[in-house]
């Protein structure tokens, strides 16, 4: 497993991040623990969570069947670099449930409006003051709201985020126009969720069922992609990998990217993630998907301006 540094902190986190957002909804504990053992031998040191994962059971069980896993063996908490979001509730909340005393990279889950950045800086810096947090991330973010972000938090003397979780793929690369540049501006860690978008890109063509009704996938989305998965399910077959396995390496080639988040329901989507971190896509093959899932024209404002 290689590893990176977590945007512009000293943070080493490797470059597939366990995503735990299937644990207690769809994969019963045992299974999730035994998920995160796999990936912690494989030399997975990166685990996000939130504190509403666990729905329909019910908002924080994911926390709880991470926490238990942490505690279950000596030391274990230590070589995990632990990440949750925080949207409503209590953060305490979260720290009782994971069973820490401290997050590693603490992830406001979305924008909060109501809010100014002066009263949230002065939030966070009050928790890193008590050791409960080390590192502010953020998810789901647009361009503006990052520099927005960051600004206020230089002029309070304040390190900001350092990552940006962003619905980043193949097939919708919305986030390459304003938020990459922006990241990259500011020193962010990208960590794309969805990495197969809800399925659509982990060979949906070659199995009998249907793509995942979670994160607005439908039948109808298939059939206006279909030509595209076509094309691209015959390039992978080509290259003799998986096409969850391209998917997550063209992920992994983008140079904003610190570690897409895998959130596999089992343990054999978990090794299919881990493939993906050893295979080299050449410039011949980057340039084949981009002409079957052509980005949006650029950075900004270049791709929209002259």
């Amino acid at each position: 497993m290689d590893y990176t540094h977590l945007g512009r902190s000293g943070v080493s986190v490797s470059r597939i991040c366990l995503g735990t957002m299937n644990f207690g909804s769809y994969t019963e504990p045992d299974d999730a623990h035994q998920i995160m053992d796999h990936a912690l031998e494989q030399g997975i040191n990166f685990f996000d969570t939130a504190n509403t994962y666990g729905r329909p059971r019910g908002d924080g069980v994911t926390e709880s069947i991470v926490g238990d896993w942490l505690t279950a063996a000596p030391g274990r908490r230590d070589k995990v670099v632990l990440a949750t979001k925080l949207y409503g509730g209590r953060g305490e909340a979260s720290l009782r449930r994971l069973k820490t005393d401290h997050i590693d990279l603490y992830q406001m889950h979305h924008v909060d409006r109501s809010t100014t950045w002066d009263e949230i800086w002065e939030a966070f810096s009050l928790l890193r003051t008590q050791g409960k947090i080390i590192y502010a991330g953020s998810s789901n973010f647009a361009g503006w709201h990052i520099a927005a972000a960051q600004e206020t938090a230089r002029r309070h003397g304040f390190l900001g985020l350092v990552s940006e979780q962003s619905l980043y793929n193949l097939a919708e690369r919305t986030v390459e126009l304003e938020v990459l540049p922006a990241c990259q501006s500011y020193g962010l860690g990208v960590l794309p969720w969805s990495p197969l978008h809800g399925g659509l890109l982990s060979g949906i063509l070659g199995r009998e069922t249907g793509p995942r009704s979670g994160g607005g996938r439908s039948a109808e989305v298939l059939a206006e992609r279909r030509g595209q998965l076509e094309d691209y399910e015959a390039f992978c077959a080509g290259l003799g990998h998986s096409p969850a396995e391209v998917a997550l390496a063209w992920l992994l080639h983008q140079p904003a990217v610190t570690a897409p988040i895998v959130g596999p329901r089992t343990l054999e989507q978990l090794k299919s993630g881990i493939e993906a971190e050893h295979l080299s896509l050449g410039t011949a093959a980057l340039a084949r998907l981009d002409e079957i899932f052509p980005g949006p024209g650029g950075q900004a404002p270049e791709a929209y301006a002259w």
